[in-house]
């Protein structure tokens, strides 16, 4: 029990893990793919967006003669070099603050020379400057003609702070998907094995009680649904198999009390074969012999019934009117007697030879059994469907004998049963027994009626119900 659980609980761990995982790993691989695309076009479009800027002013210095006093942030129009998130500081000529940035921006040596520099437009850019605890590019535009220069300055680390939210928010993102497919995983998981416990359940009280007669209750239409109903199947056919050994056993073991009574008391007379009569000796051991080969025949008819009841023998296609010719031949030669065979329609279908051929063999020694010196001819009868259509075949064995009783019918192909006037014949009443076996293993079923005119009319059918 701990095994089975431990094994379950493993199983439904490994859905569920399983189903994190890829969970997570599409997660991980869509949230990194997308915050990749989104930091690349933010930071693009913030170098864009100076970029700009600056091309702006570099355009406006190169067309204009322009001062420092034009940029000073207490002059009308300074707001179009001042965009949102931008900061202007004003150099003079010699490189020194006019007008102060908010915050100021450091002023380098390459500043300055660009400050005196007489071509007007020529810039210099600075890449992650840190002023104060923001980080900023700056661009240099000198005015010309040594007048000064402007620096426009971009922050850029907040920016990165939004990038730094996005990818924390990512991460969240990706460890809540995570721990709701695991357990999203792990619903489905149980879900999943649920039946499959009831079915170790099942299997367990099978092999723990031995009862085979149990109800699987499995059920849906997907594979844990058809195995359920495959071991439902399984259980029932084991128990009909058991329930049919234990049958066979009984009756086999009634059916052997009376010849090995029989045995036991005719060897005990052996003792004092000396004293018995030449006569009485002729008749003892006369009678050793019949009850010795009357037990052989029942030990043999008990191993064809066993034989029968297999599903070893592989099916092949057979034309069953060949079968019943091969009987006739044999049944002549062992009886005497005249055996005809009639095949009407198709007759070939997918059968086991060995199995019918002793079916039908049982059929015509019955009947020659029943009709002892009768003139006769006895009939096989093989009547199968129309050319290329499917259908039942029947086989039917005709015989003049002395028929069977309304009564005796119903009750015919039991095992071990004999009909009153079949008792002083010899025979174990497994023959029709074996027949009806062997019709039920080709999807048929065995029938018996009088004959019209007298005899009896006793067969099967193969491939449908009769």
């Amino acid at each position: 029990m701990t095994l089975r659980r431990a094994g379950l609980a493993s199983l439904r761990t490994t859905f569920a893990v399983s189903f994190a995982a890829v969970a997570a790993g599409v997660t991980v691989l869509v949230g990194f793919l997308s915050y990749d695309a989104a930091a690349r076009l933010v930071r693009v479009d913030q170098q864009s967006a100076f970029a700009e800027v600056v091309q702006d002013l570099q355009d406006e210095v190169r067309h204009n003669t322009m001062t420092p006093q034009d940029f000073s942030s207490s002059e009308p129009g300074h707001d179009i070099v001042r965009p949102s998130r931008t900061d202007v500081q004003v150099l003079g000529a010699a490189g020194e603050v006019v007008d102060k940035g908010s915050p100021g921006l450091p002023v380098t040596a390459e500043d300055r020379r660009i400050a005196g520099s007489p071509v007007a437009g020529l810039a210099v850019q600075h890449k992650d400057v840190e002023v104060g605890q923001d980080v900023y590019r700056i661009a240099t535009v000198a005015l010309g003609d040594g007048r000064g220069a402007v620096q426009v300055a971009q922050e850029f680390s907040d920016t990165e702070d939004l990038l730094r939210e996005l990818q924390q928010r990512t991460v969240l993102l990706v460890v809540a998907v995570v721990v709701a497919a695991g357990l999203f995983g792990w619903w489905l998981a149980r879900r999943i094995t649920r039946r499959l416990r009831i079915l170790a359940s099942a299997a367990e009280d099978v092999a723990r009680t031995r009862r085979l007669g149990i109800q699987v209750p499995v059920t849906g239409s997907d594979e844990v649904g058809r195995l359920g109903r495959s071991f439902d199947r399984m259980l029932g056919r084991l128990a009909q198999s058991e329930e049919d050994q234990r049958r066979l056993v009984q009756d086999a073991g009634h059916e052997l009390r009376t010849p090995l009574t029989s045995l036991r008391t005719n060897i005990s007379l052996l003792r004092r074969i000396d004293e018995l009569p030449p006569a009485t000796r002729e008749e003892l051991v006369a009678d050793l012999a019949l009850e010795a080969r009357e037990l052989t025949d029942l030990v043999n008819e008990l191993v064809d019934l066993a034989a029968g009841q297999s599903d070893t023998e592989p099916k092949q296609r057979l034309d069953i009117a060949d079968i019943a010719d091969e009987v006739a031949v044999v049944a002549r030669r062992r009886t005497g007697r005249e055996v005809v065979v009639r095949a009407v329609g198709d007759t070939s279908a997918d059968a086991r030879p060995a199995a019918l051929q002793r079916a039908i063999s049982n059929l015509v020694e019955n009947a020659a059994k029943f009709d002892r010196g009768g003139t006769v001819p006895i009939e096989i009868a093989v009547t199968g469907a129309e050319r290329g259509r499917q259908g039942v075949i029947r086989v039917e064995v005709l015989d003049r004998g002395p028929g069977v009783a309304e009564g005796d019918l119903l009750r015919l192909f039991d095992r071990f049963y004999r009909a009153a006037d079949a008792r002083s014949l010899p025979g174990s009443g497994l023959g029709l027994s074996i027949v009806r076996e062997v019709a039920i293993a080709h999807g048929g079923a065995p029938f018996a009626n009088r004959r019209e005119g007298g005899g009896a009319v006793i067969g099967f059918t193969v491939g449908g119900r009769g």
